[in-house]
């Protein structure tokens, strides 16, 4: 199949990123498995499971590379996943969404299917009373989780609040199994030294296992103690009384992990593929064909030291160009220039160039594509298409 208009391979049959068409994305297999290895060892070196979440990946063949024999324990954010992780035979989950009744009639609907085990996440007494009607309907027991808010982020209770309690008989008076509690410290992405990312681990692990022992202490087994971000996955010393441990964006890392100092920039898996289109040198400006429906809106490093835009340019072979970002994006625009104050000068970069653009949420970048184009390194050859789930 061809390109009426180029006369080169479409994007679907590319064996080189030369014949890709623009924008698109890529995922560097060697960064990848760099970071999926670092954060087993040290979920190993912890005493730990790792429960990796999908959220970021949303493909089966990056969870091979996380999992490469059996199908091994994960953590979804849409219903969408669940099934589609399920259909490949995957059958401990970890829904870490707060439900809703019909969320959890759909969950357990996917356990009446496929025989998973997809378990929970409520923090009222609303939703644990919703789990009797969902048992009657499906024929499932549901497993449940209660979320914990470790540091005032979202959502989740108190290790303190004597409604965790209330809940939890609740959960067992609907017919359901308390399986554990759950707890994710959002505001370490808003931390940028070590100490305060070490502080930051250890506040979620005491809160958490306080918590479980709560719950035990009053008849609840409470066998799985679940926590887990990617800046305290990597700087937790200590997770005694933990049983597990849940990050997800670690398996590409992004701009904003850079920023808080979880990973270099090198680390950075994924990256849009992108087409100078067009100059104005008199302003300092570069236009390529990538605007913030390829990049996202997402301008999570605006809050931090530094200010990456929409994301830090590369060359073609991925090697950053120094201090040159996406400093502007409309839906299929996007517009380079130096960093202000940088007193660099733009590189010289012509119309039909190809440039690599790094996330600054990979999450987010990589939910406005279809697939990855898979790449080694600075390899310009294509080694697989992997395709992506979206929808929830």
């Amino acid at each position: 199949m061809t390109n009426l208009a180029t006369s080169q391979p479409v994007t679907a049959s590319a064996k080189t990123i030369d014949a890709l068409i623009t924008p698109s994305l890529l995922l560097d297999r060697n960064r990848l498995e760099r970071n999926i290895q670092r954060l087993a060892e040290r979920a190993a070196k912890l005493g730990v499971v790792l429960r990796p979440h999908m959220k970021t990946a949303k493909s089966i063949d990056v969870a091979r590379q996380v999992f490469p024999g059996e199908p091994g324990p994960i953590t979804v954010s849409t219903l969408a996943e669940a099934a589609y992780f399920a259909s490949h035979g995957y059958r401990d989950m970890t829904y870490a969404v707060g439900l809703s009744p019909a969320s959890a009639l759909r969950a357990m609907e996917i356990c009446h299917r496929t025989g998973a085990d997809l378990k929970l996440l409520l923090d009222t007494v609303e939703q644990a009373d919703a789990l009797a009607e969902v048992r009657a309907a499906t024929g499932v027991t549901p497993s449940v989780f209660i979320e914990l808010d470790c540091d005032d982020h979202r959502g989740g209770l108190k290790p303190e609040d004597p409604r965790l309690l209330e809940v939890a008989d609740r959960i067992v008076a609907a017919g359901a199994r308390l399986v554990g509690v759950l707890a994710h410290a959002g505001e370490s992405y808003g931390l940028n030294t070590p100490a305060a990312l070490v502080q930051a681990a250890e506040n979620e692990r005491a809160a958490t296992v306080r918590a479980a022992e709560t719950l035990r202490s009053h008849g609840h087994a409470c066998p799985i103690v679940s926590l887990g971000s990617t800046p305290t996955a990597h700087f937790a010393e200590n997770l005694d009384g933990v049983t597990e441990l849940r990050a997800g964006v670690y398996m590409f890392f992004d701009l904003v992990q850079h920023g808080v100092g979880v990973c270099a920039v090198d680390d950075i898996a994924i990256s849009v593929l992108a087409t100078v289109i067009g100059t104005k040198p008199e302003k300092g400006w570069v236009l390529i064909d990538a605007g913030w429906m390829a990049l996202s809106r997402d301008r999570g490093t605006a809050s931090q030291a530094v200010d990456q835009g929409y994301g830090v340019v590369c060359d073609l072979q991925g090697h950053v160009l120094v201090d040159v970002i996406v400093s502007q994006a409309s839906q299929e625009h996007g517009i380079l220039t130096v960093r202000p104050g940088s007193g660099k000068s733009m590189p010289d970069l012509p119309v039909g160039t190809r440039v690599r653009i790094l996330p600054n949420h990979a999450c987010a970048m990589a939910s406005q594509h279809e697939f990855y184009s898979v790449v080694s390194g600075d390899s310009p050859e294509i080694d697989a298409r992997w395709d992506r789930i979206r929808g929830w």
